[in-house]
């Protein structure tokens, strides 16, 4: 999603056509997991050119294990998986699908920023996209919530809460010290469980190593807008969860939606607010456009953005059109009960598998077969070495259940190095504190929207001048020696005419109401002024 203001990309000639006789789009559980068992199948030489697989990144991602890598608790590597060597034996292509144009068989793909737009034509076509997240229902959200969709939204995050406990150890003010400790949760799902239990877990183990700190303990605040943590797990095993997050030290907070969130502020429906600079946000998937665009193509329904399939899953009526993942309704027998499969990793790598047969039988010439899938249950880590879990209709908590998530997820990660990975890591976590080195430095954002609540300041005198302002919405006070000198309105510039001598603000700026403001730094300033024309003030 893009903020402020960009620049469109100027548009690339479509270079050369490549064709395969599977075109199989996305790069998760079913993507993956389709394209191996195709290779399987077909043998290397032929998946190579008869089979490709697209995603927009290179790895495959075992998001289980997404909220320990937040933590500390692995590496980034131990959760991700090469997917051309995992995937041996079909062609693997790194770019974003721009657009599928189903009339002709072909899609467009956008490879990087150096190259042009390649076109692929395909005989057979797999959708495994997964959704996307848009967290632009809650203002405020987008600006300043971080997802926890991807390995890299985790790495992220890990870097920012270590950045928050150097920042707090430098200041001596409890409150903004308090603030800067504190963490936002939102969703209570199991990314949302697992996350909350294991940045509190991090910062407290963390937290001893920083010597001006030990007076203000780090808080994590959970949010979740149902009555019920995980709530697929079932109401017993949710309200084991809950209880052993609060006795752990998470504020859980049931029955709660964010209704705005700020730069220094958490705001919720029932008007209470928390300070707060760090808020995560598992919550906010939408349907992905390329699978909405081409619903709209063929006059597909799309209820929630998943496709209803059959039990092979080819989309009715189109019979080169397979859909898996997230993206599709697949109708699944539980024991004799017709259910729509839930979108979870352990169906999604079934699906694909089943998917991958189905395809290697059309190309070659065989029977479909459906579906199935004997469902195993659900577990989830809430830290300190506690989890719930509910394995074959058994129900298991504490210690044990934290034991057995290991060794389930552990046997499920893809690859035997990874698996040895892990062990070691693991291993190393029980005895070794976790490693509070910053891999990522904080972001240097030319172009970023700012979120302010009535009476939050944007800058104060004497703060040195690190960009210009746009006001896009709302009104901003511009005061002097204290006193208010003007209302600053949509459309406003702020820039360094209003700076003093020593490159500072010779003046405090602060919200008059509900304000949204762009800055804009280096080249950005120089593009706002050249390209929309702005004269200083």
């Amino acid at each position: 999603m893009q903020r402020g203001f960009a620049l469109a990309r100027p548009l690339r000639n479509v270079t050369r056509c490549m064709h395969y006789d599977v075109v199989i789009a996305g790069g998760g559980f079913a993507g993956a997991y389709c394209a191996r068992a195709l290779a399987k199948a077909l043998g290397p030489t032929e998946g190579e050119k008869r089979v490709a697989l697209i995603s927009e990144r290179n790895v495959l991602v075992f998001q289980p294990m997404l909220a320990e890598v937040a933590g500390s608790s692995l590496t980034p590597t131990d959760v991700v998986n090469p997917l051309r060597q995992y995937c041996r034996g079909v062609t693997v292509l790194q770019g974003a699908i721009q657009h599928i144009d189903w009339a002709g068989k072909s899609l467009v793909l956008d490879g990087g920023r150096f190259t042009r737009n390649h076109t692929l034509t395909f005989t057979h076509l797999v959708l495994a996209l997964g959704n996307v997240t848009d967290l632009s229902s809650v203002p405020g959200l987008a600006d300043y919530g971080r997802p926890m969709k991807n390995v890299a939204d985790a790495v992220r995050l890990r870097s920012v809460v270590i950045n928050r406990l150097e920042e707090a150890n430098l200041v001596e003010d409890p409150a903004i010290r308090a603030r800067l400790l504190t963490v936002v949760v939102v969703g209570g799902g199991y990314t949302g469980v697992e996350t909350a239990g294991q940045l509190l877990d991090f910062l407290r183990e963390s937290h001893a190593f920083y010597a001006n700190l030990r007076d203000t303990p780090p808080r994590v605040v959970l949010v979740h807008s149902r009555g019920q943590l995980l709530m697929e797990i079932g109401e017993k095993l949710g309200g084991y969860a809950e209880e052993v997050l609060e006795k752990n030290g998470v504020e859980v907070r049931l029955n709660t939606r964010v209704a705005e969130v700020s730069a220094s502020r958490v705001t919720f429906d029932n008007g209470e607010s928390i300070a707060a600079n760090t808020v995560v946000s598992t919550v906010g998937s939408a349907p992905n456009p390329i699978v909405m665009d081409l619903c709209q193509q063929l006059g597909l329904a799309a209820e929630r953005g998943r496709v209803a399939v059959e039990p092979t899953l080819r989309v009715p009526g189109h019979d080169s059109l397979w859909i898996a993942g997230d993206c599709a309704s697949v109708p699944w027998n539980d024991r004799g009960e017709v259910k729509t499969a839930p979108p979870t990793a352990q169906f999604a790598l079934r699906q694909g598998t089943i998917l991958g047969q189905n395809l290697a039988a059309v190309l070659r010439g065989g029977a479909l077969v459906p579906f199935t899938y004997r469902y195993m249950g659900q577990l989830a880590t809430i830290g300190e070495r506690e989890a719930v879990a509910e394995v074959m209709g058994f129900h298991f908590r504490g210690f044990f259940a934290w034991w057995l998530w290991r060794t389930i997820y552990l046997a499920k990660l893809p690859g035997t190095l990874r698996k040895l990975r892990v062990m070691i890591d693991w291993s190393f976590d029980l005895v070794f504190p976790r490693d509070i080195s910053v891999i990522l430095p904080p972001p240097d954002e030319i172009v970023r929207s700012i979120h302010l609540e009535k009476g939050e300041q944007l800058f104060a005198r004497g703060e040195i001048v690190r960009g210009v302002f746009y006001v896009k919405a709302g009104n901003l006070t511009l005061e002097k020696a204290g006193e208010p000198i003007r209302l600053l309105g949509p459309g406003t510039v702020i820039d360094p005419a209003e700076s003093g001598t020593k490159n500072c603000w010779d003046c405090s700026v602060s919200a008059a109401e509900r304000s949204d403001v762009v800055v804009f730094r280096g080249r950005a300033l120089e593009l706002l002024r050249t390209e929309l024309k702005l004269v200083k003030r």
